[in-house]
């Protein structure tokens, strides 16, 4: 076949919406459905009935673990949590550099540094045995850095890891100082672990795309860490909390949120690029926000009740449901987390599922490079007789 017709370019898309780009194991969304499933699981069945680690064990190995695997996959990542001295020693500075723009800016830095204290070498470079476990242990480190991120920006030391805690109860631990309550632990376990993986979003595809060069593993998660720190992506859940502040009374919903779509503005926690239903990950946390009760899950279900009944009438034709954000940032804030940490604890499940994609993808030795349509001034154009001086 000749060589122009191969590299034909080949119109998508705005934002690739839709497009098929390579084939995974690892899981996917069905948007008309409100489904989406980790391996062949459901991943709403998983938050509900199982262990962070035993989901963690599913998506690097494809089967989740015997009881014997589970303990050996515990004792192994939680022996990972410690960081290196380096790591450690530079902290500080990266929490004070980052003070206003907070932890995913330092976790950046320091996954950089993680990644180069411990020697990741490029994927392209070693067997699946190495890439695993650099794997593990950026997984086991990101909780670490940024608890510790946070704190030391607090003005407070760090809280070393627990060998003895479950990774969701040490997370709590390592941001607290205080053993967690066991409800909380769950409740935010389930969270973790509904977000561990989401199909191809901005994040889990940026890390593909430097997977596919070759890059070390560090290289790939700071790619996607930085597109996890975007509002439109990981950003949501402390800003529909601030919504609902915002509206602050039942009786101001309406008004607030007609005016609101109105002006044009986006109603954050409603409204996914995929799901034409109820986003199944909002049902879920629905319902473990429901089960600590109080003023805050009653306000959130009447806003819920109220902007799809106004998006319907405002935006007739559009199906617009809560998303993962609006629950995700109620079960966060119920489960005492400040909300400079809801990204980043996002971050600590998505950690996961961005490295299960990269070492899917180092299976895979061609590169991602798609093409883009010329817009501008059509050339060659002479250029001008006079240079400035």
């Amino acid at each position: 076949m000749p060589i122009a017709e191969v590299n034909a370019p080949v119109d998508a898309p705005r934002g690739l919406a839709g497009v098929i780009v390579t084939e995974t194991q690892l899981g996917d969304v069905r948007g008309a459905e409100g489904f989406y499933h980790y391996r062949q699981y459901s991943a709403v069945e998983l938050a509900a009935a199982r262990s962070f680690e035993d989901v963690w064990y599913l998506m690097f190995h494809g089967k989740l673990p015997s009881a014997a695997q589970l303990a050996a996959f515990r004792a192994e990542t939680a022996e990972l949590r410690a960081l290196p001295a380096a790591v450690r020693d530079a902290l500080p500075a990266l929490a004070h550099a980052g003070a206003l723009s907070g932890p995913l800016a330092g976790l950046r830095t320091a996954l950089s540094l993680l990644g180069a204290t411990t020697g990741f070498r490029p994927l392209y470079d070693i067997d699946a045995d190495r890439r695993r476990i650099d794997a593990l242990a950026a997984c086991a480190a990101v909780p670490t850095l940024i608890t510790a991120l946070h704190r030391l920006g607090q003005g407070l030391q760090p809280v070393e890891p627990r060998l003895d805690l479950g990774h969701a109860a040490n997370y709590l631990y390592m941001l607290t100082g205080e053993e967690p309550e066991p409800d909380r632990v769950r409740a935010i376990e389930a969270y973790l672990i509904s977000t561990i993986d989401h199909g191809f979003n901005a994040s889990t595809f940026t890390a593909r795309v430097i997977a596919s060069t070759g890059a070390d593993l560090a290289a790939c998660l700071v790619g996607a860490v930085g597109a996890l720190s975007g509002p439109l992506h990981g950003g949501a859940p402390s800003r529909a909390l601030d919504m609902l502040d915002a509206i602050g009374t039942p009786d101001r919903i309406d008004s607030w949120i007609r005016d609101s779509v109105l002006r044009g503005d986006r109603i954050m926690g409603f409204g996914h690029s995929v799901y034409r239903t109820e986003d199944p990950r909002s049902r879920m946390l629905r319902g473990v926000a429901e089960q600590f009760g109080g003023p805050l899950v009653e306000f959130a279900v009447q806003v819920e009740a109220r902007v799809e009944a106004l998006l319907a009438e405002l935006k007739a034709g559009r199906e617009l449901h809560t998303n993962v954000e609006l629950y995700a940032g109620v079960v966060m804030e119920l489960c005492g987390l400040p909300r400079e940490m809801f990204t980043p604890t996002f971050c600590a499940a998505r950690v996961v599922g961005w490295s299960a994609n990269i070492l899917e993808q180092a299976e895979d030795s061609k590169i991602i490079r798609p093409a883009a349509r010329y817009v501008g001034p059509p050339p060659p154009q002479p250029l001008p007789t006079t240079v400035p001086r």
